[in-house]
């Protein structure tokens, strides 16, 4: 009699646990469901605007495709083409000029303005807004502002240098101060990167630097061991974004020289080439096939600073 009583209750309490299970199930269900209708905007843009071109453009890129007509299809001509592009080549010569030589200043240029705008003085809000007001201002208004600063013959820049004796350059309009040119007006815009460095800096524990100081570390020590090392993570996506950013440079080279990259190509990247031929030449199928080239480059620099980074990237809690 004892045991059919326990095998009944045992029985019940399966019933009932799937029971519960089966209500639980439903409930998991029910709010994937609406997890599901929440996100599906999201996920309709995603296939829309992201997917869809993505997929399109590596089939354009074997076509001929021009907006205005469907093309044909010319399996990799439009990648052979390019290689015996001349102009390809320096936009891309242009477009590494400017990464390699913009990207490392940049990176010196933010870490040195964060550290002073870092330091306890009277005005220090007033500081960090002035230099980071820059960022803030169009590219075009950037543009239009500089064109005047670097004119040879009446901008301020050659005018200062003037006063101290020093004959200034033609700045944009010489082949070999173009992308110099560029490079100074880019850098003028780093105020973001220094927002990113100084939130850096702030999450840097105070005690590191107490303890140097009781071991009677220098100013410059302090920085070199503690600072610098500890900064390194911040340094590494600013490298990431910057580098990404500087291949796909494009606003104000193309505003500079109205889009013809003078003089002689000088001025030329690879963003603008790749405009001009899909939306100038409507040679779509050209286009996307740079864009391609572009796509692999970006991702093989990537891949390349992500695979340095356990060489000189510091993370807090982990050495």
């Amino acid at each position: 009699m004892k045991l059919a009583e326990t095998e009944t209750s045992i029985n019940k309490l399966s019933a009932s646990a799937s029971a519960v299970k089966t209500k639980k199930t439903r409930f998991e269900r029910k709010i994937s469901l609406f997890g599901l209708i929440f996100a599906m905007p999201w996920i309709i843009g995603l296939l829309l605007f992201h997917a869809y071109p993505l997929i399109m453009s590596a089939y354009y890129s074997l076509t001929t495709y021009s907006i205005l007509e469907p093309g044909e299809f010319v399996g990799f001509d439009n990648y052979a083409n390019l290689f015996k592009d001349q102009v390809f080549w320096i936009s891309i010569y242009n477009t590494l000029y400017y990464t390699v030589i913009f990207v490392p200043l940049s990176i010196a240029f933010g870490v040195c303005l964060a550290l002073l705008l870092n330091l306890k003085i009277r005005g220090q809000g007033f500081y960090r807004t002035l230099f980071f007001i820059p960022s803030l201002v169009p590219p075009v208004a950037t543009t239009i502002i500089w064109l005047w600063l670097l004119n040879p013959q009446f901008g301020l820049v050659n005018f200062w240098l003037e006063k101290i004796g020093i004959s200034g350059p033609p700045w944009i309009g010489s082949e070999a101060w173009s992308k110099p040119s560029l490079i100074l007006m880019s850098l003028w815009g780093t105020g973001q990167a220094v927002v990113i460095y100084l939130a850096g800096l702030q999450d840097i524990p105070q005690d590191y630097y107490d303890a140097a100081s009781v071991d009677g570390a220098s100013a410059w020590q302090r920085t070199k061991t503690i600072t610098l090392p500890l900064l390194t993570p911040v340094i590494f996506f600013n490298l990431i974004m910057g580098t990404i950013g500087a291949l796909q440079n494009f606003v104000l080279p193309y505003t500079l020289t109205n889009g013809q990259g003078t003089p002689a190509n000088s001025m030329m990247f690879y963003v603008m080439y790749l405009y001009t031929n899909g939306f100038g030449y409507l040679k779509m199928g050209y286009a996307s096939a740079m864009a391609w080239i572009l796509f692999l480059i970006v991702v093989g620099l990537t891949a390349l600073i992500f695979a340095s980074q356990k060489r000189w990237v510091h993370y807090q809690g982990k050495e």
